[in-house]
């Protein structure tokens, strides 16, 4: 008999589902469904109505027969002797896409089919790409999707770059162009993002008597498939896109690679094999921000309760208040939320600066107002004079393959903060004999 409910209350769930949530509409779907309109129908559809536009987007056919089975009219009508029966399945047709939630623009990707067609794709090609990551990780390294590159960090440690194959990055570019560049990250979110730059980051915490940093550790591959995937369904689509979204944005890394290397510490070789967003991926810099979006909710709300500001750049998290600010208390707060969204804090870069101390954020000097540091324009304006006086190749100790290019930006984003200072750069750079 259980069964029997569950598979009844299904029926009605895919009836509702199957159009417009409207009162007439959900009573009338679910009465061809029965083929009868029982007294308690009318109530159901009632409360079905009522739900939110938001959590009815986010419903599927489990979850709302859940919610059917618990309405007290059809719980009475299962045991009495008036048991519904479902005489017709009403099903959503598989191009039909519930509406986009808060009204965002989104591809018409109803079916894996369309969505290989939008990417340029055949199905067997997107197939390939898409193939479960417990599977391709064990695939040798030269059937693999992703390059992967050790590069230190400028503190300790290592950072895994997972570059794509040419043909998958192309993939995800338009996948980044035709999807996710028009979904807007939460307004406290500067890194990776159109229209906002590290400056205004800086800006918005330049002038405060305090400045806290902290550090989000290994942020790309914190970020798991199953975030991606509940991400994608939120905007509508089915479990099958979803999927096949998912593992177009995501990797495990090759098993292979990860017992040949030593230098990887053990929590960042445990993160590595579950399925995860790669960092020199096109698409992984914009489904971090929206996947961080309730991260960066709760901490602007956290920051408003502490009279703070708050603002993240990719993985620097940066508070800035009064010099009352509890420090303590509001680091173990960010920890902690942090920690429930999925995210974690790395202690040792946790740092709290007051208007006595340089007060930096990503490099840049904000005790009054975004400026260069000092020792960064004093070595900048030696190297321009020596550029001057010996020559240009004689400074290309970093051997940059356009050490012309390479300065003049050097210059240039020291004009973005200091104009002043930067002419006199400039002034040295239009000295130097490039010809020389």
């Amino acid at each position: 008999m259980g069964h029997a409910r569950m598979m009844t209350a299904r029926a009605l769930a895919h009836a509702m589902l199957a159009g417009a949530p409207r009162e007439e509409a959900l009573a009338a779907r679910m009465a061809a469904c029965l083929d009868a309109r029982p007294p308690w129908l009318a109530d159901l559809a009632r409360a079905m109505a009522r739900v939110p536009g938001e959590v009815w987007q986010r419903l599927d056919v489990a979850a709302l027969g859940e919610r059917v089975e618990a309405h007290a009219g059809f719980a009475d009508a299962w045991v009495s002797d008036a048991r519904p029966d479902a005489r017709r399945w009403l099903l959503r047709s598989p191009e039909d896409l519930p509406p986009a939630p808060a009204g965002l623009a989104r591809p018409h990707w109803p079916t894996v089919g369309t969505l290989a067609r939008g990417l340029g794709l055949t199905p067997a090609g997107l197939w390939r790409l898409t193939l479960p990551a417990d599977w391709q990780r064990r695939r040798p390294l030269a059937h693999q999707h992703y390059r992967q590159q050790l590069v230190p960090k400028r503190s300790e440690g290592w950072r895994l770059l997972e570059v794509p194959a040419p043909h998958l990055r192309a993939i995800q570019r338009r996948l980044l162009a035709q999807l996710l560049s028009g979904l807007p990250p939460h307004d406290a979110a500067f890194g990776y993002t159109p229209g906002r730059s590290v400056v205004e980051h800086a800006m918005r915490h330049a002038g405060q008597a305090r400045v806290l940093r902290l550090d989000l550790s290994d942020f790309f591959s914190t970020v798991r498939a199953a975030r991606v995937h509940a991400l994608f369904r939120t905007l509508g689509y089915s479990a099958a896109v979803a999927r096949a979204l998912t593992a177009l944005c995501t990797t495990a890394t090759p098993e292979a690679w990860l017992r040949a290397e030593p230098r990887l510490a053990f929590l960042q070789r445990q993160r590595l094999r579950d399925p995860h967003l790669p960092q020199g991926a096109p698409t992984s810099p914009a489904v971090a921000n929206l996947c961080a979006f309730a991260l960066d909710a709760r901490l602007t709300g956290l920051a408003e309760a502490f009279g703070a500001r708050y603002s993240r750049y990719a993985d620097d998290l940066v508070f800035s208040g009064p010099a009352s600010l509890p420090v303590r208390t509001l680091v173990a707060w960010v920890t902690a939320i942090a920690e429930d969204e999925g995210f974690a804090v790395n202690p040792n870069k946790t740092r709290a600066q007051g208007v006595a101390q340089r007060q930096s954020v990503c490099g840049i000097v904000v005790n009054e107002r975004p400026n260069l540091p000092r020792d960064a324009f004093d070595r900048l304006k030696a190297t321009l004079h020596r550029c001057v006086v010996d020559g240009p190749a004689g400074q290309n100790r970093e051997g940059h393959a356009d050490f012309r290019a390479h300065l003049q930006g050097r210059v240039a984003w020291a004009a973005q903060l200091n104009p002043a200072k930067a002419r006199k750069l400039q002034a040295l750079f239009d000295r130097i004999d490039w010809r020389a």
